[in-house]
């Protein structure tokens, strides 16, 4: 007997792969997972975002903290979370690259388990020392280093931290050493320098510059390809020698790699419409960070880019995140 065609087609469809769906994607609010506690950059990012999402999108975007683990815990979230397109994470390089780079218990993998929207934000940091240092220059604490290997203090705020990398870096294409100092936090990084019980650090043109323009800190250079609109004078660490250091705090949205295309499009558009914004730019110019004109393509390259000399660089040093 043939069998009934509801029942052929019933007996189909549960053999059928189960497949995202997004018709009128987004009927149901949207979440954005800061894998950081509240207050800091990466938090201030998606707030500044989320309102204008909002807007465009049509549902309450929410920001949703998941702390831990260096940013391993939320970023772990999303990565596991239904490919939808209603939860997607603030990315950073924290999460992004260090974490999957120097962490070998990372759950994630950046490149196979999301896609990415183009960047939101990118921030500069400074080489900056104590003025009691004689020292004004890239070129004059490299051979102040070279000439006492291991004696400058480097602080950071803590083991695999932005701010350790940066330094990482500078040592990997200085040819110099530092003595790695790491802290629990940026802010007691921050004390440290100013009260001299170490040498020099690594910090965002943002949290620093007060203390700089104060005569409280020196600025050597910034970490970016481009002189920072905050300190104008200060000369990049590429321009200085260095060609090609390139250290940023950036952000994404990174978004679970299933997710369907009309669905990560969507988010795409509103992305680019919400940084196109003069309120926004403005929003984020107030907090030391630039917003510069890139699509999804570019920051993929980018993020492939970073993930990979990043690579290279702990097989140079051997740096492991405990």
């Amino acid at each position: 007997m043939t069998k009934p065609l509801w029942l052929a087609l019933g007996g189909m469809a549960l053999l059928a792969p189960a497949i995202p769906y997004c018709q009128g994607y987004p009927s149901k609010p949207i979440r954005i997972v800061v894998p950081f506690a509240p207050g800091g950059n990466i938090d201030i990012n998606a707030r500044t975002i989320a309102p204008g999402l909002t807007e465009i999108l049509g549902q309450p975007v929410i920001v949703e903290n998941r702390s831990g683990a260096g940013g391993r815990i939320g970023a772990t979230l999303v990565a596991k979370s239904p490919p939808d397109g209603y939860t997607v994470l603030l990315g950073a390089p924290g999460t992004l690259v260090a974490q999957p780079v120097f962490h070998d218990d990372t759950e994630y993998q950046p490149l196979r388990d999301f896609v990415y929207t183009s960047l939101i934000s990118l921030v500069s940091s400074a080489l900056i020392v104590h003025p009691s240092m004689p020292v004004r220059s890239v070129k004059e604490i490299i051979a102040f280093s070279r000439a006492r290997p291991g004696e400058l203090l480097m602080g950071s705020a803590g083991q695999g931290s932005g701010t350790h990398l940066m330094g990482e870096l500078f040592q990997s294409m200085a040819k110099v050493k530092f003595t790695h100092v790491p802290y629990k936090g940026g802010a007691a990084a921050a004390v440290a320098i100013l009260s001299g019980q170490i040498h020099l650090s690594f910090d965002q043109v943002s949290s620093s510059g007060p203390s700089i323009k104060a005569g409280r800190l020196r600025a050597l250079a910034v970490t970016t390809p481009q002189r920072s609109k905050l300190l104008p004078d200060v000369p990049t660490i590429d321009e200085s020698g260095l060609r090609g250091y390139d250290y940023s705090t950036w952000t994404t949205l990174a978004i679970p790699a299933a997710t369907p295309k009309e669905a990560v499009q969507k988010l795409r558009d509103a992305i680019d419409a919400v940084i196109a914004r003069p309120r926004t730019r403005e929003a984020f110019e107030k907090l030391g960070a630039e917003v510069m004109p890139n699509s999804a393509e570019e920051f993929t390259r980018r993020l492939q880019q970073d993930y990979a000399r990043w690579v290279g660089i702990r097989k140079q040093t051997g740096i492991k995140i405990d």
